[in-house]
């Protein structure tokens, strides 16, 4: 009797742990739900100067899928769509990215504290590989921060290619 019992009371916080992590995301999620505005620097390439940026982002949820629709503008030459869409499933996101230029990539990742961290896989070679790093990290309660790090492929060195800095409408 009392393994039965032992085992119903594992099962039940297994159950509650579980139930916890999905509300969790649920929570985060839904905080990133608005319409963002700001600024921020991107490099075309690694070896290449940055470029002041101002962007405009809108980002919809639900509670297991956050998609991030958005233009970035810098000089008279650059203005680029970025999209997001990424869903969580136990824990892990998966998704899509369209920003680069290569053709839709793939996110995959985890969130950790009040960042989600997700490695890209480009549809083609960018910066000598096909991998890149982006971080979706909360900044207070009305801040977002967009970061895309790559490798160089020279100097092996891991260069922030975007970081733009976002505040909520």
């Amino acid at each position: 009797m009392k393994t039965v019992t032992m085992a119903i009371v594992a099962a039940g916080l297994a159950l509650t742990h579980t139930y916890s992590a999905a509300a969790s995301e649920e929570q985060f999620l839904t905080s990133l739900k608005g319409q963002y505005e700001g600024t921020g620097q991107v490099r075309l390439r690694t070896n290449k100067g940055p470029i002041n940026v101002s962007c405009s982002f809108r980002s919809t949820t639900t509670s297991s899928t956050l998609s991030l629709n958005g233009k970035c503008r810098g000089l008279v030459v650059v203005s680029r769509t970025i999209k997001a869409d990424l869903t969580s499933k136990a824990g892990a996101y998966r998704g899509s990215y369209i920003g680069a230029g290569s053709g839709p990539a793939t996110l995959a990742g985890k969130r950790s504290g009040k960042a989600l961290n997700l490695t890209i896989r480009w549809a083609k070679e960018i910066n000598g590989d096909r991998m890149a790093r982006l971080s979706v990290a909360k900044s207070g309660s009305r801040g977002l921060t967009l970061t895309t790090t790559d490798l160089d492929p020279t100097t092996g060195k891991a260069v922030v290619t975007s970081k733009i800095v976002l505040q909520r409408k």
